[in-house]
């Protein structure tokens, strides 16, 4: 019988998960939301965002995999809550109009750090052999 807590933390996880995987496949490699790209041609500049965009949409598709793998589950998220902080202070700074939720994409963001972090610390470690 599986422990009390891991249903929920499969659910949270799996969901966390579909964010960097849509974000990732849907969004920016196959381009189905070109507000990615244009906000990634303001930060970089025309010449390379078109495959900037679509590493980053890569890049974000193997954190979907990692997290799923919850191999180094802590790394793993304090890597993602360094991302998102940095990533939107940056798209904040450089796009706030291109930006979903415009100035609110912060709140979004400090929501999505607080669900990542919660996920990772409100439920105990079981033992690691890695």
């Amino acid at each position: 019988m599986p422990a009390p807590h891991s249903i929920p933390r499969t659910l949270l996880t799996t969901a966390i998960s579909f964010v960097w995987l849509i974000n990732g496949l849907c969004c920016k490699l196959l381009n189905f939301v070109p507000r990615h790209q244009q906000i990634v041609t303001r930060i970089l500049g025309a010449d390379h965002s078109g495959a900037a965009t679509k590493t980053i949409g890569i890049l974000e598709i193997f954190m979907s995999v990692w997290i799923l793998s919850r191999i180094r589950a802590r790394l793993c998220a304090w890597l993602q809550v360094i991302l998102i902080a940095v990533l939107n202070t940056i798209e904040f700074s450089q796009a706030t109009d291109l930006l979903l939720f415009g100035r609110l994409n912060a709140v979004v963001a400090a929501l999505f750090i607080a669900v990542i972090l919660y996920n990772e610390y409100a439920y105990p470690l079981k033992r690691r052999l890695y």
